[in-house]
């Protein structure tokens, strides 16, 4: 039997594998981080180990960053070198999105035995290979996967963010703005709040894609910490989980 460590205030708590609530990440190039990124899940593996109240894990297949001069997801060159081997996992990848991760998310919640699922994807198939009707159509065969592994599967899931793309391209800010009304529809559609709840997160009210990213659309510091917190806040509004964010939301690190 495996087992989950929690760091307490006055000990390392031993706590069985079966009892730990499992958070899984999935998404694209803002998930994965690029080599030398702190990432939100970092940010957000914080917040939980400061604010959860109970036992968790971070499950996933993968645990890499993605590495830009390789071209390839080859980095293990964290911000921080103190981020924990078993808390960096994830299933997320740099250029996949709804359209690479339906297929995947199956056999992954099986696997891993996934309680929570925090989404944020869409930007890429919008970007490059599908329009709002259809990304809609695979986040709609996501969840029907995810929940084929696991009925009483949760789900987070970020819309589309604000990109520098979307600033000087309308056909691509519309298609965006149309996907985000088709996925609050499937949310809502497909919600089943007393088996497997689906919860749509909001923005942070305060992102900026000028002062929250390296290059208009992935998160520097501040936006790792506002997307954490789009999450965070979600899930202790609806379901109690966790606490309000409660991190920096200005400073560097």
């Amino acid at each position: 039997m495996a087992q989950v460590f929690i760091i307490t205030s006055q000990a390392t708590a031993v706590i069985r594998d079966d009892d730990a609530m499992r958070f899984l990440f999935v998404g694209d190039s803002m998930t994965i981080g690029r080599a030398g990124d702190f990432t939100w899940r970092y940010r957000m593996w914080q917040h939980l180990v400061a604010s959860y109240g109970g036992p968790f894990q971070i499950v996933g297949p993968r645990t890499e960053l993605y590495d830009t001069t390789a071209n390839a997801p080859l980095s293990y060159e964290y911000a921080d070198p103190a981020f924990p081997a078993h808390a960096r996992r994830h299933l997320s990848g740099w250029g996949e999105g709804w359209l690479h991760m339906a297929p995947l998310i199956r056999e992954t919640v099986a696997s891993t035995r996934a309680d929570v699922l925090l989404v944020s994807l869409g930007l890429i198939d919008l970007g490059f290979y599908t329009d709002a009707a259809q990304t809609a159509e695979n986040a709609e065969r996501f969840i029907a996967e995810a929940r084929a592994a696991n009925p009483r599967v949760r789900m987070v899931i970020h819309p589309v963010i604000p990109n520098v793309r979307a600033e000087s391209d309308a056909p691509f800010a519309a298609e965006c703005d149309r996907f985000n009304e088709l996925l609050t529809k499937v949310t809502a559609n497909l919600d089943a709040p007393d088996e497997s709840p689906l919860l749509l997160s909001e923005p942070h009210a305060t992102y900026d894609i000028h002062q929250d990213t390296y290059d208009g659309t992935h998160p520097g510091p501040t936006g790792e910490h506002k997307l954490a917190a789009a999450f965070a806040d979600a899930m202790h509004g609806a379901w109690g989980l966790g606490a309000p964010y409660a991190a920096t939301l200005t400073g560097s690190r």
